[in-house]
């Protein structure tokens, strides 16, 4: 079997004989002769490793692997068609648009080298790098994805100086594209596990809070259950994790959850709330003391967490730190490393997680000061595509964190 995408008219003559029972049906309703509907078949069993449809008297079934790829084919299929809608709707609402421009349902002309090539251009934003990275040459490349953009009617590429831009036509449709190839990824993993042969995979984007014990607990477990699953674990700002999760290069993202919802094709599933607290070096001036005000850390530098993070919106917005006549913030990281090491060497004050910091604490390293704060819980859980349908394998893994979280552990989670 392969990752790459499989020839999209044999996946869609698969899916039409997999729903009539019949190759004559699906050839007719692919434009294809018999002969032609039949290799098709054929060369996409091979292409997959095993039989997808087996003849039961007069009309062809799907077999158990085929069972399971009829779902992952039209969930791509429907990607690509909502991605082809959406991209003539954005060449609509453009400046460039003419009457007469753009092709009614023109993800049903493209081929699975035009889809590499967009998602491969729309990555590296040049056609030299685009080629090198799926190790083909320039030229190819530059005639499948000019032969896209012909199929489509529309604009799609724009040179600049620095390379290559996507329309937002383009962009539309490479993410249609980007969510088929997931699909089809998924699918490959499901049959590879129905023939015994568990090679599936997850990638899970992690913010900075489950790295800690939640992510290692979990991956351990599956490691240690499984032979042949592969699991990659994707650091980053947040903006960054949730759109390689919304196109597709993200199985799921944890960490905290953001009010109100990220995105409309997103869901959010809760797991524990956990509490933000100022804390500072054991060996700091207010270590050890009772009730301590606020204005009291403010006499001393603090390291701010960015202000897109949800500890750096609770310092500005609740805390309101930037008002007071001269700001203490003196350093701005989100590196826990980095503010381990930092906390160690002066005074310095900051406001963190108490769930990410658990294992500082108790090792010595850090300490919460005695100040009381309101409104400082967040919640913390998943975040994945709401059309998303994990393998059992992602499914499984799932399971792992969500029985990994402090509230299944039987930790003590304070809560408002």
């Amino acid at each position: 079997m392969t990752e790459a995408l499989p020839n999209l008219r044999h996946m869609r003559v698969f899916l039409e004989t997999a729903r009539t029972g019949s190759v004559s049906a699906a050839a007719e309703r692919c434009l294809l002769s018999q002969p032609a509907a039949t290799q098709a078949i054929a060369r996409l069993e091979a292409e997959v490793g095993t039989p997808l449809l087996v003849r039961r008297t007069r009309r062809f079934s799907p077999t158990p692997a085929g069972a399971l790829f009829v779902g992952r084919v039209e969930a791509a299929l429907d990607h690509l068609h909502h991605g082809a809608r959406t991209a003539l709707r954005a060449a609509r609402d453009g400046a460039t648009w003419r009457a007469g421009s753009g092709r009614a349902a023109f993800d049903h002309l493209v081929t699975a080298a035009q889809l590499r090539a967009l998602i491969a251009v729309a990555g590296s934003g040049s056609f030299t790098l685009a080629a090198q990275a799926l190790g083909l040459s320039q030229p190819t490349i530059h005639r499948a994805a000019r032969s896209l953009e012909d199929v489509a009617g529309v604009p799609f590429f724009q040179t600049t100086v620095s390379g290559v831009e996507l329309t937002a036509a383009a962009q539309a449709f490479a993410l249609g594209a980007k969510l088929a190839q997931s699909e089809i990824r998924q699918g490959f993993e499901e049959i590879g596990r129905e023939l015994g042969d568990d090679r599936g995979t997850f990638t899970l984007g992690s913010l900075p809070l489950a790295r800690t014990t939640i992510v290692p607990r979990a991956t351990h477990a599956m490691i240690a259950e499984t032979q042949g699953v592969q699991l990659r674990v994707v650091d980053g700002r947040y903006s960054e994790l949730l759109r390689s999760l919304r196109e597709g290069e993200l199985d799921c993202l944890i960490g905290a959850l953001r009010s109100p919802d990220p995105a409309e094709d997103v869901t959010q599933e809760p797991l524990f709330d956990d509490l933000l607290a100022i804390v500072a070096h054991p060996r700091h001036p207010l270590a050890g003391r009772a009730e301590i005000s606020v204005e009291e850390t403010l006499a001393y530098p603090w390291v701010a967490p960015p202000k897109s993070t949800p500890a750096g919106s609770y310092l500005y917005e609740t805390l309101r730190i930037q008002d007071r006549p001269r700001t203490p913030v003196r350093v701005v990281s989100s590196s826990l490393v980095f503010l381990r090491g930092l906390m160690a060497e002066g005074d310095y004050v900051t406001i963190v997680s108490l769930h990410q910091i658990s294992t500082e604490i108790a090792d010595g390293h850090l300490v919460p000061l005695d100040v009381a704060l309101t409104g400082n819980a967040r919640s913390i859980g998943l975040t994945y595509r709401t059309s998303w349908r994990p393998t059992a394998t992602q499914a499984r893994f799932l399971d792992l964190l969500r029985q990994s979280s402090p509230a299944e552990t039987g930790r003590k989670i304070p809560t408002q």
